[in-house]
């Protein structure tokens, strides 16, 4: 497997990139290919040691930042990091794309570069999502692709994060539920209510999906389901309050374990557990974001990505691959069109 890597994607690239390829590159037996401006990236390498075979260069002298149209950048920056990473994967180059860059211009490159599985009209963004006290994650779909979506646009999520959730997450006959502000089958929107009926439709047969039901936000981070289907408005809005919650409980946690000798000797106690507790909440140990629904495997990682996020990112998207995601979604797409029906999609 020969794994593309956005080597000029994110705050701390290429630096903590490179780190990450190369400490990674000492667990797998697949090669890695870091994309950009070789003469920043060859220095990197040149201050580790590495095996030579399992790493390679692949230049491009442009980069798509962070404060880019998505769109424009694509069409305009071919000879981007970005651009010449998944044009890489689409020519058979590559197996796999990986990138802690621009998330739009990510989207925009998976749709104009790889192109869409046929059937699937709006890719999606899926995030894994810590499940607390389990030591688990369940899949939310989608977190930031398409703010307003059809009831056909969540069936095709929660169809294919039931898939990467079987293939890549190890959740056997993965559980689906639908985000509303309550669990009757009455609430929500039209559009939510209709989304019911259809992932209700789509239990039938042996291969339908596991569909629970609709499930509050606060049973979410408990892990209610193993796959979390929602738009990307209402998913970014969950993946964002989580973070800052986990964020704010860090803060003030550090702030009572400071207050007076009592509290600091109690720190010292718990010192293992305030960092299983740590571990919990820190996004680089769960991977990436997989970008699905496109015809190539690609994999968002968070923006601040370190050494660490690439080295979680890398680990767990090969699974994407070895699994064959993007195929078992193509045939499943087939399936999937005899349950929508009639549905207008216009």
């Amino acid at each position: 497997m020969r794994i593309v890597l956005d080597g000029m994607g994110g705050d701390n690239a290429p630096d903590e990139i490179v780190k990450g390829a190369v400490e990674t590159s000492a667990s797998i037996d697949h090669e890695i290919c870091i994309v950009g401006d070789r003469e920043r990236i060859e220095p990197l390498l040149d201050t580790f040691e590495y095996d030579a075979k399992k790493i390679c260069v692949l230049h491009a002298s442009e980069v798509i930042g962070s404060d880019d149209s998505p769109v424009k950048a694509v069409r305009r920056k071919k000879d981007s990091s970005l651009v010449k990473g998944m044009e890489a994967v689409r020519d058979g180059e590559g197996d796999i794309f990986i990138s802690a860059g621009n998330s739009g211009a990510i989207m925009s490159g998976g749709v104009f570069v790889l192109g869409r599985i046929r059937g699937i009209d709006r890719p999606a963004i899926g995030s894994t999502y810590p499940i607390l006290g389990q030591g688990e994650v369940s899949l939310l779909i989608d977190t930031g692709a398409n703010a307003e979506c059809k009831p056909h646009n969540l069936l095709q999520f929660a169809m294919m994060g039931s898939i990467y959730a079987q293939s890549v997450l190890g959740k056997e006959r993965p559980t689906v539920g639908l985000v509303n502000i309550g669990t009757e089958p009455g609430k929500g929107s039209a559009m939510l209510k209709e989304t019911f009926e259809l992932l209700m439709r789509s239990r039938d047969g042996s291969s339908g999906l596991n569909f629970i039901g609709n499930v509050e936000a606060r049973d979410v981070p408990i892990g209610i389901c193993d796959v979390i289907v929602c738009d990307g408005f209402v998913g970014n809005v969950i993946l964002k309050m989580t973070e800052g919650v986990a964020l704010s409980i860090s803060h003030l946690i550090r702030r009572k374990f400071s207050e007076g000798v009592v509290a600091k000797a109690g720190a010292v106690l718990l010192y293992n557990k305030l960092g299983e507790l740590k571990k919990a909440f820190d996004y680089t140990e769960y991977g990436g974001a997989p970008i699905l629904g496109v015809k190539g495997a690609v994999v968002k990682l968070h923006g601040s990505a370190t050494a660490n996020a690439v080295r979680s990112g890398i680990t767990r998207a090969i699974p994407f691959v070895e699994n064959r995601v993007v195929d078992t979604i193509e045939r499943a797409m087939g399936e999937l069109s005899e349950i929508t029906g009639d549905v207008d999609k216009s």
